[in-house]
Order: C-alpha cells, then sequence, then structure tokens
C-alpha cells in the first residue's frame, strides 16, 4: 500500500463539505487508503467557540475535538474509496464508543489527529481514532460513520 502525498485546505475542501467555521482540518500530513490517516488542526484564539466556551479560560469544546476526528475518517474513507464525494453525498458521524478526554486544548495548540480502520460493514466505518498535543494524548475514541447519497 502506498502512502497518498499530504493534502492541504484546498484539496480537504474538495473532499468535505464542511466549512467555516465547522471545517476542523486544516492538513493531511499522511494518509495510507484503507489503513491511516494523520492530519492536523491548528487551533486560534480566532475560533467562535471560544468566545463563550470559556471566556475566562479558553478550552476547545470535546465535541469539537471528536468532530475533527470524524473529519478525518471522512478524509481516510473516500480515499480508501478511491472518489470524492458529490453534491449528493453526505458522510455522516452515527457513533462514539468509549469517548475519553484526558486534557484541555487551548488556543496555540496544534491537535495531530489520528485515526485508524477498524472495519466497514452494510455502509458502516468503524475508526479507532487518538488525538495529541505536543505527544500527549488529549482525546480519544472509537467512531462510527456512514456515506449515504440522497436526492433533492
Amino acid at each position: 500500500m502506498s502512502k497518498d502525498p499530504f493534502l492541504d485546505i484546498h484539496a480537504i475542501i474538495k473532499q468535505l463539505p464542511h466549512r467555516y467555521p465547522f471545517l476542523l482540518v486544516d492538513r493531511v500530513l499522511e494518509c495510507i487508503p484503507g489503513t491511516s490517516l494523520t492530519a492536523i488542526k491548528n487551533v486560534t484564539i480566532n475560533e467562535p467557540f471560544f468566545q463563550g466556551h470559556f471566556p475566562q479560560r479558553a478550552v476547545m469544546p470535546g465535541v469539537l475535538i471528536l468532530e475533527a476526528l470524524a473529519q478525518a475518517t471522512g478524509l481516510l474513507t473516500f480515499s480508501t474509496l478511491g472518489y470524492s464525494p458529490d453534491q449528493k453525498t453526505l458522510y455522516y458521524f452515527v457513533g462514539i464508543d468509549n469517548a475519553r478526554f484526558k486534557k484541555p486544548v487551548e488556543p496555540g495548540d496544534q491537535l495531530l489527529l489520528k485515526v485508524e480502520h477498524l472495519w466497514n460493514k452494510r455502509g458502516i466505518w468503524k475508526y479507532k481514532a487518538q488525538a495529541k498535543v505536543d505527544g500527549k494524548i488529549v482525546a480519544e475514541a472509537d467512531l462510527m460513520c456512514a456515506s449515504q447519497k440522497f436526492e433533492d
């Protein structure tokens, strides 16, 4: 299996339907289709959620860390399938198991997002996901996602 070259933000936008302020993957560092993907999310004080979470000490919400990991699974899924989603394809986050948050993520941190493909059955894809800052695990979970076509 060969490694895909990194994906910059322009390539990510072609793969994911998310846009500001909800696009939470900035760059893919490594992708091995069918196996794993490593990406980064640069966390800045300019993120809109920091205004209210929390004004006295900004902390990235854990659910958004999980969402960033889920977006990384989408990139790995479409790389594995060998195609880009079209306007009638959505990739849904359908399950979370074993979620743990180990350390707060603050402005200035760089999240290293690592997702590993475990299995896929009947359109459901399962991944082991882990987010790190400075080599330390800040969050981890088992994620399930599904791709679905829809009509207008």
